[in-house]
């Protein structure tokens, strides 16, 4: 009897199973398609209807050469640039002189400190050079003269720059950080610390930690965009920056640039955040505003410290408004005029106290009310004596006083001499700034903190005495020196340097000899001293 095939016997589907069973059983061992055949005894009509379908399935038998890969095939090539792990060389790096030379110690601690736990690929260095991100940064730099800032002052790598092994590349990675950071710190307000220049300067400016500047930069989706992100976001800030823009390109005296420049990095010192409600004094410009979401609410006119007793920059909170207020003599007038008198005596051994009955001046010691006149002026502890003025029509203060409390004892208040709002150059008596219209600038005031109607601010200006109104919102008040600013079409408006500061923060931050001119309505010259026996010329 003839033999028969398998397929003849399990039939098409059974010899299909079969195949794929055989296939994977025989996958990686036999060079060549194997066919299993069974010789069973048939018939020959039986052969030639199933030879067909064998076929078909010794066909689908996979073929080993086909699914086995060539021994010598190789690797793909990788498309594109490559990062680097350069952690180490850049550690090395960190000790270059050159490298370091003009970088902030923060700025070296906070990059120092990021690569000794950095594992990963270099941030901004591939195998063909500066990433795409790098050059974003690089270009953007490059563009620092246009934000008031000079862009040779952080010197980058170039963008095309192609390092030939670890060690530059490290370089070049290190290099872009510290010029990063160091932009940051310029951005924010760091080339000079403000309170350096002026002891009547009390500012800090708001830099941000460079290690945060590192991490968020390197995550940063367009870097370029982070860097313009730390500059000052103020309004008037912008304005300048626009202005400065246009002067560049008219050729505008170097002088007037300079003025700009001085300007904008004074708003570098500014708190970030000036409120939603704010209450602006600008001493050059002799005018205060309330400014409620960026816009003024309000505006009057002040007197300001003549330069002896300039009045302090600086930043605090308003807590409280006082109402037909006493007053407490400041500690300079106390040193500077009345001590003087009273020491002075009537006779060998006596005092005159003729200077506290001639301005109402009651003495307190340690807090309770005491007899000037048997006190000894020459051996007594001032420290524990103060001298009060009563509310009243003569009252240096008048009738309102604005009390945010800081380290220079100042505040803003009404005033008795009326005639020195009427002043162009409004720099009279001491540090402490006088407003014009105080009623209105309180009712302002308390109508955003309180909700109150004006009638109920009149009652207490016409019956108060010595009433204290507490916020219920702190209202920040920003004591300025700006002696430019822009309005919203562009016109820059220049103010007297009033207490000669544009000098030192022009060489500051341009260099030594900075092209500073006066404006119009010079600076005045310092007053002679007062009278030391007149009170009310010395007023706050």
């Amino acid at each position: 009897m003839r033999g028969r095939s398998l397929v003849a016997i399990l039939g098409v589907a059974g010899a299909g199973a079969l195949a794929v069973a055989v296939a994977v059983w025989f996958v990686g061992r036999l060079p060549e398609t194997a066919t299993v055949v069974v010789n069973i005894p048939d018939n020959p009509a039986a052969l030639a209807a199933t030879e067909a379908q064998e076929a078909e399935v010794v066909a689908a038998l996979p073929n080993a050469a086909d699914e086995m890969p060539a021994e010598d095939a190789a690797p793909p090539e990788p498309s594109g640039p490559q990062p680097v792990f350069i952690a180490d060389a850049v550690r090395a790096q960190m000790s270059n002189p050159a490298l370091r030379a003009g970088a902030h110690p923060d700025d070296i601690a906070a990059v120092e400190t990021f690569y000794t736990g950095h594992t990963g690929p270099a941030l901004w260095v591939t195998d063909a050079g500066f990433t795409p991100q790098a050059q974003a940064i690089i270009a953007e730099i490059a563009k620092a003269d246009d934000w008031g800032l000079e862009s040779s002052a952080f010197a980058p790598p170039p963008a095309d720059f192609q390092p030939a092994d670890a060690g530059q590349q490290a370089a070049a990675e290190l290099a872009l950080d510290l010029a990063i950071l160091k932009y940051a710190r310029y951005a924010r307000g760091g080339r000079a610390n403000p309170s350096a220049l002026s002891k009547i300067v009390d500012q800090t400016p708001p830099l941000r930690n460079p290690a945060t500047v590192l991490t968020e930069i390197a995550a940063a989706p367009e870097p370029d965009a982070y860097l313009r992100d730390l500059h000052p976001k103020h309004e008037h800030f912008e304005r300048l920056r626009q202005a400065l823009v246009k002067a560049r390109a008219n050729s505008a005296k170097q002088e007037d640039v300079t003025r700009i420049l001085i300007n904008m990095e004074r708003w570098r010192w500014m708190p970030e955040n000036l409120g939603s409600l704010y209450v602006w004094l600008n001493t050059p410009e002799f005018m205060m505003y309330v400014v409620k979401d960026g816009k003024p609410i309000h505006s009057a006119k002040i007197v300001v410290g003549k330069v002896r007793y300039a009045t302090p920059v600086f930043t605090a909170n308003m807590t409280t408004i006082v109402f037909n207020p006493e007053w407490t003599v400041p500690p300079t007038i106390v040193r500077e005029d009345l001590l003087p008198k009273l020491r002075g005596g009537g006779g060998l051994f006596s005092s005159n106290t003729a200077i506290l009955k001639q301005h109402g001046l009651r003495v307190k010691y340690n807090g309770r009310p005491v007899d000037p006149g048997g006190i000894d002026w020459k051996s007594v502890n001032m420290a524990a004596i103060s001298f009060h003025q009563a509310p009243g029509p003569t009252n240096v203060l008048g009738k309102v006083k604005f009390v945010y409390p800081n380290k220079h004892i100042v505040y803003m208040h009404d005033t008795i001499k009326r005639d020195l709002l009427n002043k162009t150059v409004r720099a009279e008596g001491h540090n402490c700034p006088r407003v014009d219209n105080p009623g209105k600038v309180a009712a302002v005031l308390l109508a955003e903190d309180k909700g109150w109607p004006t009638s109920k601010v009149e009652e207490l200006l016409a019956k108060g005495h010595d009433a204290s109104v507490s916020l219920d919102r702190q209202i920040p008040v920003h004591t300025t020196y700006f002696t430019a600013v822009a309005d919203a079409d562009g016109k820059v408006r220049t103010f007297a340097d009033l207490y000669g500061l544009d000098r030192a923060v022009g060489n500051a931050i341009i260099g030594k000899g900075a092209a500073v001119n006066a404006v119009a309505g010079a600076p005045p010259s310092p007053l002679p001293k007062p009278n030391a026996g007149s009170v009310a010329t010395t007023v706050p």
